[in-house]
């Protein structure tokens, strides 16, 4: 089985390359560069047009075709919502998208929506405008901390901004498997221990339980498929607030994977053959993953 990922080139992504590896499939890597490190760590590799680029798709469903995709795991930010809307047109090429549905998608790349969707969920959030009203301002799409700002000057121009309520408190990342019914069957929070350029290098796994009944509510509330990411802050007197869902895989992930199991098997088994989810392994609370830098030559 041939399983397509995408920004091989990034630093974080050797552990999914792995995990493809490791569960007994082939990894076929990409990245819009050419000389990366993911080129060689994986068992094939493509490059791909850019995501502005006219040809992309076209690229997109040729290469499946060509590569005789089995799966394909989206995880840049920018593509994702294409993906989605084109589930169907590459399920009817053989080929697997493990992704939420375009309307989901479409809500949780939008943190304006985002907002409305936990409070008409009633899951606690961090209040939210379209207009300067809160202490800390940043971008309505995108993601990680680029460009947001804490008490910017008054005549800050909103467009394409929001403003948010600032928390203070413990940030958790949570790590989530949804089966195919939205029902997590893996909820894994942990803090972060150290983070480089957005990019979780250091974390723990933690217990928690009120973040638990709180992506059961959410996860009920909306309908994820496979592997999703979610952010929250726990103020000082216990209360919970998310903050944002990141509906794909996440390059953090690696911890939630050690600490239970590979999601790579339980994509396939699941996901693609259809078979039900009889057993779980018990999350490893406690267990600690630390990043480094390491060296790959190639002649």
């Amino acid at each position: 089985m041939n399983i397509f990922i995408e920004s091989t080139g990034s630093l974080v992504s050797s552990y999914l390359v792995k995990a493809i590896q490791s569960a007994g499939y082939r990894c076929i890597g990409s990245d819009v560069h050419d000389d990366v490190a993911g080129k060689y760590l994986a068992d094939d590799f493509v490059v791909v047009p850019g995501k502005d680029d006219p040809n992309l798709w076209d690229f997109l469903y040729e290469m499946v075709v060509v590569k005789k995709i089995d799966v394909v795991i989206p995880s840049f930010d920018e593509t994702l919502l294409e993906w989605a809307k084109r589930k169907n047109e590459f399920k009817n090429l053989g080929v697997h998208v493990i992704l939420s549905d375009e309307k989901v998608i479409e809500v949780f790349q939008d943190k304006y929506a985002s907002y409305h969707f936990f409070d008409q969920a009633n899951v606690s959030t961090p209040k939210t405008s379209l207009t300067y009203d809160y202490a800390l301002v940043k971008p309505r799409f995108g993601r990680g901390g680029k460009g947001v700002l804490i008490n910017p000057p008054a005549d800050i121009n909103m467009q394409g901004m929001i403003s948010q309520e600032l928390l203070e408190g413990v940030e958790y990342t949570i790590d989530v498997f949804c089966d195919l019914d939205s029902k997590p069957v893996y909820v894994v929070p942990r803090t972060r221990l150290a983070v480089t350029e957005g990019k979780s290098t250091g974390g723990q796994v933690v217990n928690h339980e009120l973040i638990a009944e709180e992506v059961k509510k959410i996860c009920h509330a909306t309908k994820f498929i496979g592997p999703i990411n979610l952010q929250c802050i726990e103020s000082i007197n216990g209360d919970v607030s998310f903050i944002e869902v990141n509906p794909r895989i996440a390059g953090g992930m690696a911890l939630g994977f050690a600490a239970t199991e590979n999601w790579i098997n339980l994509i396939v088994n699941h996901m693609v053959h259809g078979n039900k989810i009889s057993e779980i392994a018990p999350v490893s609370y406690g267990m600690k993953m630390f990043r480094y830098y390491s060296e790959l030559f190639v002649k």
